[in-house]
């Protein structure tokens, strides 16, 4: 039997909430093939980063300006470390250099990594299959409701 090597680029869902509202989502496969489950969640956190310091300057020009640091939710708890701690790690050496942006971002406190079980990633209701009450709790949280309901 023969060997297969997979390669796969990470899926990527950004999801921005505003006040109780969804203001802006992206789902993409990312533009680079990563190494590890911990180098795609601080790749996707990186490019949420960018977009999220995008969304600050369009609130601001709108004179709404963000006073608290952006909150990003991540379920991997060594992506978060990573992007928090700015020490080598064996686990980034092989990361490249523009995606440590985020911890500058963190640094001047305009986006926060916060940790979220698996279970609670509103970004999982775009790239996996759920079970039906956990689709139904995400949706949910995300304000969609069926066609019909109130």
């Amino acid at each position: 039997m023969r060997e297969m090597l997979m390669i796969e680029k990470a899926h990527r869902v950004l999801c921005f909430c505003w006040v109780d509202y969804v203001i802006s989502w992206s789902s993409k496969k990312q533009s680079i093939v990563t190494l590890s489950t911990c180098e795609a969640e601080y790749v996707a956190s990186t490019s949420c980063t960018c977009h999220a310091i995008w969304l600050r300057r369009l609130l601001k020009e709108l004179n709404l300006p963000q006073i608290e640091a952006t909150m990003i939710c991540v379920d991997n708890k060594f992506a978060q470390a990573l992007a928090k701690n700015p020490v080598y790690h064996d686990r980034s050496k092989n990361i490249d250099t523009r995606y440590h942006f985020i911890r500058e971002c963190i640094a001047k406190k305009e986006v926060e990594l916060k940790y979220v079980k698996s279970h609670d990633q509103v970004a999982d209701i775009f790239t996996k299959p759920l079970k039906f009450k956990i689709f139904q709790r995400l949706r949910s949280s995300l304000g969609i409701k069926k066609k019909n309901q109130n």
